[in-house]
C-alpha cells in the first residue's frame, strides 16, 4: 500500500512537471519597450530548451518503464504502450507550441520541414500502436473481415483518416490539387471503414458518397453537402446499431439495450448535425442552440444512468466499473470548450451559453455524490443561481443591470429551485451526518442555500441598495439560526416527499433503538424570534430608531420572548419564577434599548427600571429555593423512608443548580447593562470633545470676520450660533444617574461572579485574574468614584486582585489553625528561609 501511494505521488509530481515544461520551453523574452529585441535577451538558451524538450518526451516513458519493468516486453500491447508514451508527447510538442523547437534552428523553413517529417513518422507510429492496443484489442468483435485483410483495411481507415485530419488541421488543404487528394482520401477511408464493420457490399456506395460530401463540406463550406453527409451518416449509424445490438435482449445501466441504442443514435445524429447548423446565417442560430442543448441533455441523461449504475455496482459486489469518472470529466470540459469556442465566434447567444454551461457543469456533481437525482438538481440550482453571472455580463450597457422586478423574480426562482431540490439536500445532510437530519436542520439548510445563492444578485446588481443587503443578511442569519438551533417544524412543512418520509419512519431504526421520547424544543422558536428581531432592528429593517412607540413594543416583545425561553428551557419545574424572570427580562430589554436610543422620558424612568431589576434579584433568588423546599418538605407526612430521603437530596441539588443558574443569569444582565452604559458614556464624551473643537474653531474664525464680506460674515455668525447643544444638555441631564447605575451594575456583576467562583471552583485563586477586569467598566460619578479618571481605571483591578489573594491566604491559614493543621508553619518557615537566602548576598 505504501509503495502504491509513493508511486502515485511520484506520478503526480512528474505530471505537474511535464505540464509546466511547455510553458518553460517556449521562447521566453524579456520585455523591452524599445526597438527590436536582441538575441542575447532570451531567457532560455538552446541547451535549456533541448533539456526541457527531452524531459517532456522521455519522462513519461521512463516512469512507465520504472513502474512496469517486469512486463514491458511481455506482449505486443505492452510494447505499443512504450511507443505511445513516447510519440504522443512528441506530437504534442511538435504542434502545441509555435516556437517549441527554436533551440534546434531559427530558420522557419527548416522548422516547418522538421515538424512535417517528424509529425508524419510520429503519426504513423501512433496510429499503428492504437490499432494494436485499442482497435484489435477492444473492438475486434466488430471487425468482420478475415486476416490479413483486416489489418490492411483497418490501417487504411485509421491512417488515412489521421492523415486527412492532420493535413486539414495544419492548413495544407488550400488549392485544387490538395482538395482533390483530400476528397479521394475521404472516399477511400469511408469505404474501407464500411467494409471493416461489415457493411453490405451492395450498399457500399453510401459511405463513399457520405465521405465525398463531408470532404466537399470542409473544402467548399457547402451546407447542402453537409446535410447529405448527415443523412447518409445517420443511416449508416442506424444500420450499425441495429445489426449489432438490436436483437440482444439485455439490460444495460437499468435500461433495455434497445432504449440505450435509441439514445446513442439520437445523440450521434445531433452530434453530426451541429457542425452544419453552426455555419447557418445568424438568423438561424436558434437551430444550433436547440441542437446543442438537446445533445447536452441526452449526454447528461446517458452519463447519469451509466455512472450512477457503475457506482452502485462499484460499491457493491461487482468490481467492474461501467463508466469511469475520467470520462465524465473529459466530456464535461470538451463540452465547455466547444461552448466557449462557439460563443467567441458568435455562433450561439448568451442564453444558450448559460444553459449549456449549467448542464455541462452539473455533471461534475456526480463525482461527489452517488445519487441519480444529483445531476438534475445541480442543473436546476445552477440555472437558478447563474443568471446574474452569465446573462448580465456586459457592464457597459444599461441592460446589464437588473431591474427591481427582475431581482425579485430571480430571488423567487432561486427559492423555488432550492425547495424543489430539498430531497437531494436531505440526502447530502444524511450522508454528512450519518443519520437523517432534523426538520430544523433541513429547513435551515434550504434557507441558507437560498441566501447564499442570492448573493450574486445583490453584489453585482443591487450593491447600491442598502435594503437589499439588509434583507440578504437577515435571510442568511435565519438559515444559520435554524441550523444551529434546529427548532421543531410541523410535519406538513417537510414531509411532502417520499424519500424524507421513508427516512424518518425507518423500521430498522425503530427495531434497533426503539421509540425515544424527545425533549420539547418549542422554546427555541422564541430565542430565534428574539435574535431575528434584534438583527432586524440593528439593520434598520424595523425603524425603531425613529418611532418611540415601535421601540417600546420591540423592547417588550424581545424581553417577553427571552423571558419565556429562559423560563421554559432552564426553570421548567419552578412555575412561580416564570413571572419574575419574564419581568426581569422585559425590564432589561427596555433599559438597554432606551439607553442606546433614548426618548424624552428615558432619564426619568430608566433609573427606576434599573432599581426594579436590582430588587428582583434577591427576591427571585430566595423565592426559588423556598417555594421548592416548602413544596417538597412541608407537604410530606408519615414515616420517612429511603425514597423520601432521596427525593429531598434531589430537591436540594435541584435548588442549588437553579440558584446557580439564576446567579449566572443576573451576572449576564448586570454585565450587559454595565457595558451599554460604558459605551454610551464614551460616545457622549466623544461628542462633547468634537463639539468643543467646533466651538473653538468658530470662535477663532470670528477674529477674522473683518476681512470677510458682510454676507459671508452673517452666514458664519448664524452657523456658529446654531451649533447643536443637545449633547451638552444631555450630559448634564444624564450625568447624574448613568455613571452611578453603571457602577452599581459593575459591582453587582463582579460580586455575583465571585459567588459563582466559590460555588463552581471552590474559590480558585486563578479565577480572580479573569474576573477582576470586569471592574474596568467603572465610571466616574459624583458619589462613590468622584476622582476616578482614565489614569486610575486600573487601580480597582489591581486592588481587587491583591485583596482577594490576601484574604484567601488569611482564610487558608485560619482554616489550618482552626483545624489544628501545623503544616502552614513549615511552609511559612521555608518561605522565610528562602527569602533570607536571596536577600543576604545583596545586603553583603
Amino acid at each position: 500500500m505504501l509503495l502504491t501511494i509513493s508511486w502515485f505521488l511520484i506520478a503526480f509530481l512528474l505530471a505537474l512537471l511535464n505540464s509546466t515544461n511547455i510553458l518553460i520551453q517556449i521562447e521566453t523574452r524579456s520585455e523591452f519597450p524599445w526597438g527590436e529585441v536582441p538575441e542575447d535577451s532570451f531567457i532560455l538558451g538552446q541547451l535549456e530548451s533541448c533539456v526541457h524538450t527531452l524531459n517532456l518526451v522521455f519522462f513519461p516513458l521512463l516512469f512507465h518503464i520504472g513502474s512496469h519493468y517486469l512486463i514491458i516486453f511481455s506482449s505486443g500491447a505492452a510494447v505499443c504502450d512504450l511507443f505511445l508514451l513516447f510519440f504522443i508527447p512528441f506530437l504534442f510538442q511538435l504542434y502545441a507550441s509555435t516556437r517549441g523547437f527554436y533551440g534546434l534552428t531559427k530558420n522557419e523553413h527548416q522548422l516547418r520541414s522538421i515538424r512535417f517529417v517528424n509529425g508524419a513518422v510520429a503519426l504513423v507510429v501512433v496510429v499503428v500502436c492504437l490499432e494494436v492496443r485499442v482497435v484489435f484489442h477492444s473492438f475486434g468483435r466488430y471487425i468482420h473481415v478475415p486476416p490479413p485483410l483486416n489489418y490492411l483495411l483497418v490501417t487504411i481507415t485509421m491512417l488515412g483518416g489521421a492523415v486527412a485530419a492532420g493535413t486539414y488541421a495544419v492548413g495544407m488543404v488550400s488549392d485544387a490539387f490538395s482538395s482533390l487528394v483530400f476528397t479521394a482520401l475521404a472516399v477511400i477511408v469511408s469505404a474501407a471503414g464500411a467494409v471493416v464493420v461489415g457493411f453490405p457490399i451492395l450498399f457500399l456506395p453510401l459511405p463513399s458518397i457520405a465521405g465525398f460530401y463531408l470532404a466537399r463540406f470542409f473544402t467548399k463550406k457547402s451546407l447542402p453537402s453537409y446535410s447529405a453527409f448527415v443523412v447518409l451518416g445517420s443511416l449508416m449509424v442506424m444500420w450499425f446499431v441495429m445489426h449489432n445490438y438490436w436483437d440482444l435482449n439485455i439490460w444495460v445501466a437499468g435500461m433495455s439495450l434497445k432504449s440505450f441504442c435509441k439514445l446513442i443514435v439520437g445523440s450521434g445524429i445531433l452530434a453530426m448535425a451541429i457542425p452544419g447548423l453552426a455555419v447557418l446565417p445568424p438568423k438561424l442560430s436558434f437551430l444550433t442552440e436547440a441542437g446543442l442543448i438537446s445533445h447536452a441533455l441526452l449526454l447528461c441523461y446517458i452519463e447519469n444512468n451509466f455512472f450512477n449504475y457503475s457506482n452502485v455496482y462499484y460499491y457493491g459486489m461487482d468490481e467492474d466499473v461501467m463508466y469511469p469518472s475520467y470520462m465524465v470529466v473529459m466530456t464535461t470540459f470538451a463540452g465547455l470548450a466547444i461552448v466557449r469556442r462557439l460563443s467567441v465566434d458568435h455562433r450561439i447567444g448568451s442564453k444558450a451559453v448559460w444553459v449549456l454551461i449549467c448542464l455541462y457543469s452539473s455533471k461534475l456533481s456526480m463525482l461527489f455524490m452517488a445519487s441519480k437525482a444529483v445531476l438534475w438538481v445541480s442543473a436546476v440550482l445552477l440555472l437558478a443561481v447563474s443568471p446574474p453571472l452569465l446573462l448580465y455580463k456586459d457592464k457597459s450597457k444599461s441592460a446589464s443591470k437588473m431591474k427591481p422586478w427582475q431581482g425579485y423574480a430571480h430571488a423567487g426562482v432561486v427559492a423555488l429551485s432550492v425547495w424543489f431540490c430539498r430531497e437531494t439536500i436531505f440526502e447530502v445532510l444524511q450522508w454528512w451526518n450519518g443519520k437523517p437530519p432534523s426538520d430544523g436542520l433541513l429547513l435551515g439548510s434550504c434557507i441558507l442555500l437560498t441566501g447564499l445563492a442570492c448573493i450574486p444578485i445583490v453584489a453585482l446588481h443591487f450593491s447600491h441598495v442598502m435594503s437589499a443587503k439588509r434583507y440578504l443578511v437577515l435571510v442568511v442569519a435565519t438559515g444559520l439560526l435554524f441550523i444551529l438551533m434546529q427548532p421543531p417544524i410541523p410535519m406538513a412543512w417537510t414531509y411532502h416527499s417520499d424519500v424524507i418520509r421513508s427516512a424518518r419512519q425507518s423500521a430498522d431504526d425503530i427495531s434497533i433503538y426503539g421509540f425515544m421520547a424527545s425533549k420539547p424544543t418549542w422554546p427555541s422558536w422564541l430565542l430565534l424570534a428574539a435574535i431575528l428581531l434584534t438583527l432586524a432592528a440593528v439593520t434598520s429593517i424595523i425603524p425603531i430608531k425613529y418611532i418611540v412607540e415601535l421601540r417600546t413594543f420591540y423592547a417588550i416583545a424581545v424581553g417577553i420572548a427571552l423571558g419565556v425561553y429562559i423560563s421554559a428551557e432552564y426553570f421548567l419545574q419552578a412555575a412561580i419564577l416564570h413571572a419574575l424572570i419574564i419581568v426581569t427580562m422585559v425590564c432589561t430589554s427596555v433599559f438597554v434599548v432606551f439607553t442606546h436610543l433614548p426618548s424624552a422620558s428615558s432619564t426619568k424612568l430608566l433609573p427606576w427600571i434599573f432599581a426594579l431589576i436590582v430588587a428582583l434579584f434577591p427576591v427571585t433568588y430566595l423565592l426559588e429555593g423556598q417555594v421548592r423546599i416548602n413544596k417538597n418538605f412541608l407537604g410530606e407526612s408519615g414515616v420517612e423512608d429511603m425514597a423520601e430521603e432521596d427525593n429531598k437530596i434531589a430537591t436540594l441539588l435541584a435548588v442549588e443548580g437553579a440558584r446557580t443558574s439564576l446567579l449566572g443569569l443576573y451576572a449576564a444582565i448586570f454585565m450587559l447593562i454595565a457595558l451599554e452604559i460604558k459605551f454610551e458614556l464614551a460616545s457622549l464624551m466623544r461628542e462633547k470633545i468634537v463639539e468643543r473643537g467646533g466651538l473653538r474653531h468658530s470662535q477663532s474664525g470670528q477674529s477674522s470676520l473683518a476681512t470677510v464680506p458682510p454676507r459671508l460674515r452673517f452666514m458664519k455668525q448664524r452657523r456658529a450660533s446654531t451649533m447643536p447643544t443637545f449633547t451638552i444638555k444631555r450630559m448634564a441631564a444624564e450625568g447624574a444617574w448613568m455613571p452611578a447605575v453603571g457602577n452599581v451594575a459593575t459591582v453587582m456583576c463582579f460580586a455575583i461572579c465571585l459567588i459563582l467562583n466559590v460555588h463552581l471552583t471552590g474559590g480558585s485563586n486563578r479565577a480572580i485574574f479573569f474576573l477582576a477586569p470586569i471592574l474596568l467598566l467603572l465610571n466616574q460619578d459624583s458619589d462613590f468614584f468622584a476622582g476616578f479618571g482614565d489614569k486610575q481605571r486600573y487601580f480597582p483591578v489591581t486592588m481587587a486582585i491583591s485583596a482577594y489573594l490576601v484574604l484567601t491566604a488569611l482564610y487558608s491559614i485560619w482554616e489550618d489553625v482552626w483545624h489544628g493543621n501545623t503544616g502552614w508553619v513549615l511552609i511559612l518557615g521555608d518561605l522565610i528561609g528562602y527569602l533570607q537566602s536571596r536577600m543576604s548576598p545583596s545586603l553583603s
